[in-house]
């Protein structure tokens, strides 16, 4: 079995919160136990409540697709994911094979498929189905066996964009909200970036910065979605890594982060490696993920100093 992918809105029944095609069935623990085994596809919001939708097509709503790892009698960590792709597509060697490799490590990987400019989509569309995204996980950690204290935000490229800026940009969460999910903090509990895009300035990438912005954007827009001016004390830890020679995403996004984040006392990891080209995910392909980049080892040693393994 490759998957579920959950049905349209319209075959849907919401029961405690999970979007279920299963009406017959009273419980959302019950519901999950028949879908844990495999990976499922739910909306991250209900019928009609997606902020800013401009329709009901497949890229109008954002969805979060689940890689449970093993489950142990303890609550484990789990890692949103976020693909790059420019802000106009979606990498799936950025998302569901992170998650796979992940899940060997007992993390339990959840990957969103956000909003996207190519489908007239401009910020804060991907910033709120990010948020939505962690606040989903942390909501029903329970039903996943994910303990809420240890949710990461994990991006690559304009997906270590999108990841950076939850990683600055986040709330506690609206504790009057009727909905059980927009109860909880948008803060993940670290952050990975993976070649990401951080600024919105000299050194972004155009493609990305259109996609997101627009063309004209106002300077106050530039400045408050170029992350590392966003950067404080409450910025959760980070590992952050490029390549020296990546011709798309210039190496300053990534050591600009690092600076910022030795500014604010922030923890972190920046790695730096030789070699190109840009977007190389893992190095290594599913299911064995034989000779994988060094920099999957070097995360997996700092994932055990943040207590994830």
């Amino acid at each position: 079995m490759n998957g579920i992918v959950i049905p349209s809105y319209s075959d849907l029944v919401n029961i405690n919160g999970i979007m279920s095609p299963f009406p017959f069935l009273v419980g959302a623990s019950l519901i999950l136990g028949l879908l844990r085994a495999d990976s499922v596809t739910l909306p991250l919001w209900p019928a009609g409540a997606v902020p800013g939708s401009k329709g009901t097509n497949d890229a109008d709503i954002p969805t979060l697709t689940t890689y449970p790892a093993a489950r142990t009698s303890q609550a484990q960590p789990a890692m949103v994911i976020l693909p790059g792709g420019g802000y106009g597509g979606l990498a799936g060697h950025e998302g569901r094979d992170y998650a796979l490799f992940l899940n060997r490590e007992g993390v339990h990987g959840f990957v969103v498929k956000y909003r996207l400019g190519s489908q007239g989509y401009r910020h804060p569309s991907m910033l709120q189905d990010a948020a939505r995204a962690v606040r989903w996980v942390r909501a029903h950690a329970a039903d996943w066996g994910v303990d809420p204290d240890r949710i990461g935000i994990m991006g690559s490229s304009a997906g270590g964009h999108l990841a950076s800026t939850l990683l600055t940009h986040h709330d506690g969460g609206d504790a009057q909200s009727s909905d059980l999910v927009e109860r909880m903090s948008s803060r993940p509990n670290l952050g990975v970036l993976c070649y990401a895009v951080i600024s919105m300035g000299p050194f972004s990438h155009a493609g990305s910065r259109r996609n997101l912005l627009g063309e004209n954007p106002s300077a106050e827009l530039i400045e408050d979605l170029s992350n590392e001016n966003r950067v404080t004390t409450t910025t959760p830890p980070v590992f952050i890594w490029s390549l020296r020679d990546d011709g798309a995403v210039p190496i300053e996004n990534s050591m600009s982060f690092a600076t910022a984040c030795r500014q604010h006392k922030v923890p972190f990891e920046l790695h730096l490696y030789d070699g190109k080209p840009h977007g190389i995910g893992l190095g290594a392909k599913p299911p064995t993920f034989e000779n994988p980049h060094v920099w999957t080892a070097d995360l997996l040693a700092w994932l055990k100093t943040q207590r994830w393994r």
